[in-house]
């Protein structure tokens, strides 16, 4: 967390990009009370794209222009084409569609998604950066990203269903959702991680995002959104993979 911390402390865009998208999670308890359900879910596409702006700006601190832009660019066009294939033909997520609400839309894929995708893909990366750097094997760097990924679908998934934003042809056996959507997870982030091949990752700032993440959607499905279960089963897989990288950052003289 010290680094974390002192990162914001030197890059006035990041701090303020993070304190912008908390601000607009925290708000939408509030606004779902006094305006209604119509203007939480604006609410909501708005969270993602803030926080997808805080991701991007922390890249740029990182990277620079040109190699956010192409990350950026890979991993939105590879998480649409994994949706539309998805919801298509059911491969590899299980069957499902989305419905009307997360407006624009491309061949029923709202272009919020291929977003949501980006907001989270590289916090995961921190992590994992985190937990295998001392291994330096790449395998488990992908593989270990790709689980701490899926773990926030945890909480996602039966967030978004109860929003209405999709539905499953059949309810599975974890709160609604089938299992086939978590393995799907697994095998499409480790293969764009594959394919993004991010290396010099900002971790110290991108892990914050996703200790953020965690703890928003803790409260947020535990309290507000009446979703108890799916809090508890999130806050224990994401934060195992939270309290593995904060320890091997202490042994590594380094802090999450």
């Amino acid at each position: 967390m010290l680094q974390a911390l002192q990162t914001l402390r030197q890059s006035t865009s990041t701090r303020t990009s993070l304190i912008t998208w908390v601000l607009t999670m925290l708000s939408l308890p509030i606004l779902g009370w006094i305006m209604g359900e119509e203007y939480l879910l604006r609410g909501m596409s708005v969270g993602v794209l803030m926080q997808t702006a805080a991701v991007l700006i922390i890249l740029y601190n990182s990277w620079g222009l040109r190699r956010t832009l192409q990350t950026f660019s890979l991993v939105s066009i590879l998480a649409y084409l994994a949706e539309l294939l998805g919801s298509q033909t059911g491969i590899p997520f299980g069957k499902y569609r989305y419905t009307s609400l997360l407006q624009p839309q491309i061949a029923s894929v709202p272009l919020l998604i291929p977003l949501a995708w980006m907001m989270m893909l590289p916090p995961a990366w921190a992590i994992a950066h985190l937990i295998t750097r001392k291994t330096g094997r790449r395998w488990q760097f992908v593989l270990v990203a790709a689980l701490a990924f899926t773990a926030w679908d945890l909480f996602l998934d039966p967030q978004m269903v109860g929003f209405g934003f999709w539905v499953w042809q059949s309810p599975g056996q974890y709160f609604g959702i089938p299992l086939s959507n978590y393995l799907g997870w697994l095998v499409v982030s480790a293969l764009i991680t594959l394919a993004a091949n991010p290396q010099n990752i900002s971790s110290g700032p991108l892990s914050l995002v996703y200790l953020l993440t965690w703890i928003l959607q803790t409260v947020g499905q535990g309290i507000f959104w009446s979703q108890p279960g799916p809090a508890i089963c999130g806050f224990i897989g994401a934060g195992a993979f939270i309290l593995l990288a904060a320890y091997r950052s202490k042994n590594g003289s380094a802090a999450l």
